[in-house]
């Protein structure tokens, strides 16, 4: 199914602000020149920026169409766990390979783990940016607020992304006026916490429930609540994660999409289900491209129609395994070589790899009629509501309200279970605290595969050196080394973490 018209149109609007721009390494960036107040008290000023903001958040450059959600995110949050794999192995990939599933990482000095590092300060300078020019001019009219809040949002996301894969980490929550001022120390976990809890208050109660059609993927409250939400559960804070949780399902504004495998096609993007979504187009020939080519990049590496991209990040035989007998998502989440695609087609039986990530495949014939050979117009999910449920189900649980817990997940098996039988999926009927804990995780692992949560959940749930022990990892895997360029670039003032001394 296309996406429609107006919302191809903003999408357009937004990356070819985003693209217009330049982007320059963190502690090398230029002094920002001040806008006048006439530049942004006009009618699109302000708004320009911030659409400038979702444009970098799916992707910072041109030549890089990664943003903060694509390659690098993908070999940091998936490839990590042991329901991913590397994948396709070709020249010096073999480096990641080693580091993303046997844990062998080296000082962080690799391209995928600098771009992460970079694009996310870069995108942190871009939000303090507006915050900085919303403050100078006193702008206070709901229109700002608004604005305000959308670039908090994307300043919190950014470090909670930051905190989880390298723990303590430079806090830049300031503008830099000048080379160098961003040349700081790190701050603690807890400081970072901290800025993420201000900044998602002041998101949470000032972005808008829902926006006007035309600004379908435009962030919401429910979006800031789900966010903050998750935070608060890396923090154990069960208390304030159900809270949140609770306040976007009891919205009513969400709904777990009727078909578990649609959700991920075309056509369950930006549905009901859907809370935060990168948003990627390409039009038919191709020839313009606003994607962060996340799904060229896991896309299957064969031949012919099933030469779609790189083969990175496909699902791991003990991701197959962790299925119960008939859950349906397990052929929505996983392909098999030489075995129907779903569609209408068989995948080929020499393909190098025994699996391949289905959440991030186009079916057939939106390619075949297109003549597109990458599934690159894919949107990628980020937050949907079947996550909230379970964010939900698992603080209840720990707060000792199993009838709560059971119901939240009990909903999304059942939505899983669909029209079959409720001997496949039967609702989970246990009130013991650590049995029900148990099912939690493991419905959250085959509910979220592939989507980019299970590394660090299990370092959360303190389950990581159990499971993921006997594949290499130990300890001090659970933060990536900083990479070596950044504390080089600033003069020895930004630390590697102690593990990695």
């Amino acid at each position: 199914m296309q996406k429609n018209t107006r919302r191809r149109k903003l999408i357009a609007i937004l990356m070819v602000i985003a693209l217009a721009s330049s982007c320059n390494n963190f502690l090398d960036l230029k002094p920002l020149g001040n806008a006048t107040e006439g530049e942004i008290k006009n009618a699109g000023g302000l708004d320009g920026k911030i659409f400038g903001l979702y444009g970098t958040f799916r992707a910072t450059a041109e030549s890089d169409r990664s943003g903060l959600a694509g390659l690098a995110f993908a070999f940091l949050h998936s490839i990590r766990s042991d329901d991913a794999v590397k994948g396709y192995i070709e020249g010096n990939t073999a480096t990641y390979e080693a580091a993303g599933d046997r844990y062998a990482y080296t000082s962080g000095d690799t391209w995928l783990v600098q771009q992460y590092w970079y694009n996310h300060y870069n995108f942190i300078d871009a939000t303090n940016d507006v915050l900085y020019l919303i403050d100078s001019l006193k702008l206070s009219d709901p229109a700002s607020m608004v604005n305000q809040a959308e670039a908090r949002f994307f300043r919190a996301y950014s470090y909670f992304d930051l905190v989880r894969t390298f723990g303590e980490v430079p806090k830049i929550d300031f503008k830099i006026k000048k080379i160098g001022d961003g040349n700081i120390a790190k701050s603690s976990v807890a400081e970072i916490y901290a800025l993420i809890d201000v900044d998602m208050n002041f998101a949470t109660a000032n972005l808008p429930a829902k926006w006007e059609s035309k600004f379908t993927s435009r962030l919401t409250s429910g979006a800031a609540n789900a966010l903050w939400a998750k935070t608060k559960l890396y923090r154990n804070d069960w208390g304030g994660a159900l809270s949140l949780c609770e306040s976007v399902i009891n919205s009513g504004l969400y709904s777990l999409y009727p078909s578990y495998n649609d959700f991920f096609t075309e056509k369950g993007e930006n549905s009901s289900e859907s809370i935060l979504e990168i948003q990627n187009y390409v039009n038919g020939s191709g020839s313009i491209n606003y994607s962060n080519e996340m799904a060229e990049r896991t896309g299957i590496r064969g031949g012919g129609f099933f030469n779609q991209g790189w083969g990175w990040n496909q699902p791991s035989k003990a991701l197959v395994d962790a299925y119960e007998p008939n859950d349906p998502r397990k052929n929505a989440t996983i392909l098999f070589t030489g075995q129907p695609d779903g569609y209408g087609m068989t995948l080929p039986s020499d393909l190098q790899l025994p699996y391949w990530n289905r959440k991030e495949y186009a079916e057939p014939n939106r390619l075949l009629s297109s003549g597109l050979t990458k599934p690159d117009f894919l949107n990628v999910r980020l937050l949907r509501y079947a996550d909230v449920l379970l964010m939900a189900a698992e603080a209840a649980n720990e707060l000792g309200n199993t009838t709560k817990a059971l119901g939240y997940v009990n909903q999304v098996r059942a939505r899983a279970r669909g029209n079959n039988p409720t001997t496949v999926l039967p609702n989970i009927t246990t009130t013991n605290q650590t049995l029900l804990r148990a099912a939690i995780k493991h419905e959250r692992r085959v509910e979220m595969g592939m989507e980019y949560e299970r590394f660090f959940d299990l370092v959360r749930w303190g389950d990581a050196l159990t499971v993921l022990g006997p594949l290499g990892y130990t300890e001090r895997c659970k933060y990536y080394p900083i990479p070596q360029g950044a504390i080089d670039r600033s003069q020895g003032i930004i630390k590697q973490n102690p593990d990695w001394n």
